[in-house]
């Protein structure tokens, strides 16, 4: 399989135990300038690249910013974004290459959680930090029994600045009961393990609630004809459908599914997506969630939208501009504490060194406070419920999830 990647950096690199030295002087007059990989793994081409180019854009940002400020003297940061084509055997695949290049001391990414699972055993073996800002599969911090309250944190190396299913479907499901006052609901997903845990967490927390699930379907997110799922949809009653999946099936879902019967189509920050509305001429009054308070509304995020802009990237943030930003320099901050406790240099066990320092990383972000509990998830539970009015996506309730 052909694995499209992008390496984007600033000079060539000659690999050491610890990180790239340059035989010229840093420009503080003393000790030789080292240079700090940071991968950025995310889907670069395909139907969810529009998300993924968001990520790559967002870190090599941050890297750019840290580099400007000089946030960790005698430390030259650049980026290696490999393409995962939202595929979990290219995604580990690319970790093999993280892996294999010494100068990479942090991984941003990935966007999908089946890819990250491909992911997580080989970094944690090498241990390589790796920090996505859009996961929310809730076992990947907590492992696979924690809906019976065992929870357990199964890899070491793994962080995210976005928070879990668990939160998410649980907001989903009051925000659709309480606030739209919707109380039958029929239920779908496209039975990977983002859109089936985000459903699942949805389905338990509406119920609870006292919803009624008047029907329950899996979709294939690769068809686009869904005429007899939406069908069994009409017939069932239901006053909303919610959808475990992504934008690229969820809005030939939702379009389709308005012209049988006009009821909203339901999403997580899968469906938060300006391709929802591009792809969906019929996305007027649909619902989604994503995680954290809209960047634009925040105080803390004037500066990278600005920046952003500034720097002239032609594709847009997206959802996860703010979150990626931050997960980049929680590497950044990680590495600056290492440095800083050796002397200003990178010591030769360097990757360990960066991932014992994760643990203790605490910032004030482009999302807010960026810190992680002992799972790697991130402290931050904001979550937002957008609505589509006027063929933009608009926020229309924002709150921190207990």
């Amino acid at each position: 399989m052909l694995i499209l990647t992008t390496v984007l950096t600033t000079g060539a690199l000659t690999l050491t135990a610890c990180g790239s030295r340059d035989d010229n002087a840093n420009s503080s007059g003393g000790g030789d300038n080292q240079t700090v990989v940071i991968g950025v793994d995310a889907p670069l081409t395909g139907d969810l690249s529009a998300l993924g180019l968001g990520i790559k854009n967002s870190a090599d940002l941050a890297v750019q910013t840290a580099n400007k400020d000089k946030t960790v003297p005698g430390v030259t940061f650049e980026i290696q974004a490999l393409d995962d084509q939202a595929q979990p055997s290219v995604g580990q695949q690319n970790a093999q290459k993280f892996i294999g290049n010494k100068d990479v001391l942090g991984v941003v990414g990935p966007l999908n959680s089946g890819v990250a699972q491909s992911m997580q055993k080989p970094f944690t073996d090498a241990k390589l930090t790796q920090v996505s800002p859009a996961n929310t599969g809730t076992e990947l911090t907590q492992g696979n029994n924690w809906k019976s309250g065992d929870k357990q944190r199964p890899y070491a190396a793994y962080f995210r600045t976005s928070t879990t299913d668990a939160i998410q479907g649980a907001f989903a499901a009051n925000y659709l009961f309480k606030n739209a006052n919707i109380k039958d609901v029929y239920l779908i997903d496209d039975q990977k393990p983002y859109g089936a845990g985000l459903a699942s967490s949805f389905k338990t927390t509406f119920t609870e609630l006292g919803g009624k699930i008047v029907g329950a379907d899996h979709i294939n997110p690769d068809d686009r004809d869904f005429n007899s799922v939406v069908t069994k949809v009409k017939s069932s009653g239901a006053k909303a459908v919610y959808y475990g999946g992504e934008y690229p099936a969820g809005a030939p879902l939702s379009q389709q599914l308005k012209d049988s019967v006009k009821i909203p189509l339901m999403g997580g920050d899968g469906m938060y997506s300006a391709d929802f509305i591009k792809l969906n001429k019929k996305s007027e009054g649909d619902i989604a969630t994503s995680v954290g308070k809209p960047v634009e509304e925040l105080e803390s995020a004037k500066k990278f939208i600005a920046d952003y802009k500034t720097a002239g990237y032609k594709d847009a943030y997206e959802a996860y501009g703010g979150s990626t930003y931050d997960a980049a320099w929680s590497i950044i901050e990680a590495v600056k504490s290492v440095v800083a406790d050796n002397d200003g240099k990178l010591p030769d066990d360097a990757r360990t060194k960066v991932l014992d320092a994760m643990k203790t990383v605490k910032f004030d972000g482009v999302t807010g406070p960026v810190s992680y509990d002992e799972y790697g998830d991130t402290t931050n539970t904001m979550m937002t419920a957008y609505q589509v009015t006027g063929g933009k996506w608009t926020s229309k309730l924002s709150e921190a999830v207990k």
